[in-house]
């Protein structure tokens, strides 16, 4: 089934090349746009009423991303499974070979932190529509992660899960740490990346 189902979303370029531009690009450098998603929650977050717990929250989706990716190490390089396109004949690689491990995707798990993080700290922010959409923009990074060969569907939805884990099950007690640093940040003459304002 992981095989089949990787065929198909992998062998949709045989009938789309124009996408593979977009596709090649998105895969390769579509988690600027969750930096961009970060960046415009953080600048959200300075402007609530208690922007040092907001500014924790967002934090912690940037931070989960890196306890991600570090997860991902531990668990993919035992396992060391091969990417889909040295195993499968007649499947489209559209991006530079690459040597390291497939599963699980370090993308999908990454933006899927990234996307659970945002999603956790909306309950804190003005706008809640960070999360929503940096989740959209996470399947779209798991589904183009096929598209160009650098994934099966298992990868991507093992990644899918474990950033969603890291990010909703750690998120209380980092954001509780996190917010600690935050208050005695306000403090300091640099209190401007935590407020907007000067007297919050």
């Amino acid at each position: 089934m992981d095989d089949r189902l990787f065929k198909w979303v992998n062998h949709l370029a045989d009938r789309t090349p124009w996408l593979h531009g977009i596709a090649t690009t998105y895969a390769t450098y579509g988690v600027g746009l969750f930096a961009a998603l970060l960046l415009l929650a953080w600048w959200d977050a300075r402007h609530t009423d208690d922007p040092a717990v907001a500014v924790a929250a967002v934090t912690w989706a940037g931070a989960a991303a890196l306890v991600g990716a570090l997860a991902v190490q531990l668990i993919g390089a035992p396992i060391n499974r091969a990417r889909p396109t040295a195993v499968i004949h007649g499947t489209h690689l559209l991006l530079e070979r690459t040597t390291d491990f497939s599963f699980p995707s370090d993308h999908g798990t990454a933006t899927a932190a990234v996307a659970f993080g945002l999603l956790v700290a909306g309950s804190r922010l003005r706008h809640r529509w960070y999360g929503p959409v940096a989740i959209v923009l996470a399947l779209l990074m798991g589904i183009d992660r096929m598209y160009v060969g650098a994934h099966y569907p298992s990868d991507v939805i093992a990644g899918f899960v474990l950033g969603a884990l890291i990010a909703t099950v750690l998120a209380r007690p980092a954001t509780r740490i996190l917010t600690r640093a935050t208050r005695a940040f306000a403090s300091t003459p640099a209190r401007v990346l935590i407020a907007a304002t000067p007297d919050q």
